[in-house]
């Protein structure tokens, strides 16, 4: 489940612009795997690594009234994020629409009027701000646990509302001389049970598979929030990310269609049972998320903290022995694990939310230098 978190501002200086413009240009070696932030804004430390990154997504446009829509400080948000273009031509620049608890989905999505308002709208909003790409984030059609809306007709809806954007932006995108992508932010196991993924997949240029979250505040256990393999304590058909990918490949969808996700941050339990040093144990209550260099600099092997490395899983955690709090998170070994699956499996890339959350770009560089090499 993508997050909404505060926004951290910051303009790119002219002066890093232009000593970053005469940096080597090998630093940015060709691979057939995409790189894919989500972003709520950008630090300026991170432009560096700005040539590490194929498409940044802003985070987020809004739906308002059956439109695509972005306020003034979305829209200076996003011209940030386009300014980059000038250190990378080659970076794409997205815009998501939605997220977690945003609603509109279903009722645009019913009627034939309401998808032309959506898919219209989209397009004007990336013509007009010079963006290369749609993302499509509902959460989810057919489904209610964010609180918002949801019909028994949105799986139906949902691939007619993708083939209305589609139309719209091949439109859009023979007056403008280019293709604008269209993308979808889609979870897996019984959160894509309201959609038909054999009939979007041809209509997407990618999916972003948010292969993060699968424990949380709402889940019974502990676990690894970001997986990539089950767990020898995992119960039942639990989500992993390789469960999701067997899940769209046996749907049909292409390997190099399917982006997996990365977390840069990691999700706490407290009050957490402690057999097996906490792993997929009950707990008392979620305590909350800590952003990757809170993780470094408070937790990991700190303060009481124990990091523990799950093999089966590819996986870590950390665990406390003496408040039995328990945290589930991404770091350098495991992107490295699953930079390694993407080239075993022929997969798309990695995607990863959300680009604020690592201003040093350490987990961001894990993903590039594991799928920069042969």
């Amino acid at each position: 489940m993508l997050r909404r978190l505060k926004v951290c501002s910051g303009r790119v200086l002219a002066a890093s612009v232009m000593l970053l413009a005469l940096s080597d240009a090998s630093a940015a070696a060709a691979s057939p795997y995409r790189i894919v932030g989500y972003a709520t804004g950008w630090v300026p430390s991170q432009t560096k690594d700005v040539d590490k990154i194929d498409t940044l997504i802003f985070a987020f446009a809004q739906l308002k009234n059956g439109s695509v829509v972005l306020d003034d400080k979305g829209a200076q948000r996003l011209q940030t994020l386009l300014a980059l273009k000038k250190i990378n031509p080659k970076l794409k620049v997205d815009v998501s629409v939605g997220g977690w608890t945003v609603g509109g989905f279903s009722e645009a999505a019913s009627t034939a009027t309401g998808r032309q308002q959506f898919a219209d709208s989209a397009a004007k909003l990336l013509s007009t701000q010079h963006a290369d790409g749609l993302d499509v984030d509902w959460e989810y059609p057919g489904h209610h646990e964010s609180g918002i809306h949801s019909s028994p007709q949105d799986k139906t809806n949902f691939t007619l509302l993708l083939k209305a954007i589609r139309s719209s932006l091949d439109h859009a995108g023979a007056k403008d001389g280019k293709h604008y992508t269209l993308s979808a932010a889609l979870a897996d196991g019984p959160f894509v049970s309201g959609v038909d993924i054999a009939a979007v997949s041809p209509l997407l240029d990618w999916f972003n598979m948010m292969t993060y979250d699968f424990v949380n505040s709402a889940t019974p256990t502990t676990g690894h929030h970001t997986g990539l393999h089950a767990s020898a304590l995992i119960t039942g058909d639990g989500r992993t990310t390789d469960r999701a990918v067997q899940q769209f490949l046996a749907a049909g969808v292409p390997p190099d269609k399917l982006v997996i996700g990365a977390a840069l941050y990691g999700r706490e339990f407290a009050d957490v049972k402690p057999d097996h040093k906490g792993l997929y144990q009950t707990y008392g209550h979620y305590q909350g998320g800590h952003n990757w260099p809170e993780l470094k600099q408070d937790y990991i092997n700190k303060q009481g903290y124990v990091r523990y490395w799950d093999d089966a899983a590819q996986a870590p955690w950390l665990w406390n022995a003496q408040t039995h709090r328990f945290i589930t998170y991404d770091d350098p070994q495991s992107i490295a694990a699953k930079d390694a699956y993407i080239k075993a499996n022929h997969l798309g890339g990695i995607m990863y939310w959300e680009q604020t959350s690592d201003p040093t770009d350490e987990l961001l560089d894990a993903m590039w230098q594991g799928l920069r090499t042969k």
